[in-house]
């Protein structure tokens, strides 16, 4: 397996040798490009001009380009029409061909500009400043520059792919089954926002599970109880109706009970809703209020979009709750307002105590010292699965009574 860290540190590398070969090879090739402009042309005319004439001795002729030399600073020679040396100072410059043209020559230190003199002389000169180091110093150079950069890059490519080798155990001690698995998080870049979001992942991945074991628990719990009153019933329900009677109630109170755990757990696992319409929720809330007595309904016609089963269960359960552990009248009002729509459920029961209101929605939660003993537990837990799948939430809201109050978008 190719590690990352060395994909990425040698991709740099890669680059630096690049970089330094193309720089070698292109100060190779433009090392006797010679520069451009007119100046030059002018201070190689007005050197021509300083030159004694072909009769002149050498001795003066050489006098004289030794002064050009000096007054320049550059390396200079006169040469006769036929190419050859007649006098020079400093290092070596090539000769003009037999057929040369004035202008710039390569040479091995740099250009030289060529001047054809009048008489069939040339003079030749390098250009003061032209002198430049050659390709391979320029490479050894740039690869030391390189090394330098390499050795530089490689703490920082392994520090970047340390820390997705952290989350990759990570990773992997979720998947082998450690739900506690979480990933140190530095930094503020993408790796560090990856192993957050991780860790938000892992920690709504373990509420998820231990939420249904809790929920697993308490439900082998709650069917064991009826369970034995519905198999100690079969043994004396055989004559007596009144058994039998409380038999078939055990029974639909189990039948309740499956019911509630399989939709909660539905509601767990998907993300969105199956089937979404518009529903009136007045309409609704009429239809469940004829169910119970002493159940009074205001307000007026409000559409939410939605699962009408599940919007009438959650009415249904909230009815089932006051009815059960509250008091009567049970007052159903429902209003719309700032594109919301608010349906409350009150009764006259007693107001649930602040250390209790934690776990009103919590499967399987019943309030201490109640008188609602029976229920299966999941009713408020179930309301509040509902709404928020719908968009919404619910609230206790303590007011003469026990308030439920469930909001929930408008059309």
């Amino acid at each position: 397996m190719r590690r990352l860290y060395l994909q990425l540190y040698l991709t740099i590398v890669g680059s630096l040798i690049l970089v330094v070969l193309t720089a070698g090879i292109v100060w190779h090739f433009t090392s006797n490009v010679p520069p451009f402009g007119q100046p030059v042309e002018i201070a190689g005319e007005i050197a021509a001009g300083l030159v004694p004439p072909k009769s002149a001795p050498l001795e003066q002729q050489q006098e004289a380009i030794s002064r050009l030399a000096a007054r320049f600073g550059t390396d200079v020679a006169l040469f006769d029409a036929a190419g050859e040396r007649i006098a020079a100072v400093g290092r070596s410059v090539p000769a003009p061909g037999p057929s040369g043209r004035p202008g710039w020559l390569p040479a091995r230190f740099g250009p030289v500009y060529a001047i054809h003199l009048p008489d069939g002389r040339w003079l030749v000169a390098r250009i003061p400043g032209q002198h430049r180091p050659p390709g391979l110093m320029l490479v050894v150079f740039l690869g030391a520059i390189a090394v330098a950069v390499a050795l530089g890059a490689l703490p920082v490519a392994r520090r970047l792919t340390r820390r997705l080798e952290r989350l990759q155990q990570g990773v992997q001690s979720l998947g082998a089954g450690d739900l506690a698995a979480r990933v140190e998080v530095k930094g503020r870049d993408e790796v560090a926002a990856l192993a957050k979001s991780f860790n938000q992942a892992a920690s709504r991945i373990e509420a998820l599970v231990q939420a249904h074991k809790m929920l697993l628990a308490n439900a082998s719990h709650e069917l064991r109880t009826p369970l034995t009153r519905i198999r100690l019933g079969i043994e004396l329900a055989k004559d007596d109706p009144a058994r039998r009677a409380e038999l078939e109630k055990d029974i639909a109170e189990l039948d309740l009970l499956v019911d509630e755990i399989l939709l909660a757990g539905r509601l767990d696992a998907v993300e969105q809703l199956d089937h979404a319409e518009e529903v009136d929720l007045l309409a609704l809330a009429a239809e469940e209020c004829a169910r119970y007595d002493g159940c009074r309904l205001e307000g007026k016609p409000i559409l939410v979009r939605g699962d009408s089963t599940l919007l009438r269960r959650m009415i249904r359960n909230l009815l089932e709750n006051a009815e059960r552990h509250g008091q009567k009248p049970v007052e159903v009002g429902l209003e719309a307002r700032d594109g919301r729509a608010f349906l409350r459920v009150r009764d006259q029961g007693p107001v649930i105590g602040e250390a209790e209101r934690a776990g009103l929605f919590l499967p399987f939660h019943r309030v201490a010292g109640a008188s609602g003993a029976k229920g299966t537990g999941l009713g408020l837990a179930l309301v509040r699965q509902i709404a928020r799948r719908h968009g919404g939430d619910v609230a206790y809201e303590p007011e003469r009574g026990s308030c439920f109050t469930v909001s929930l978008p408008a059309v």
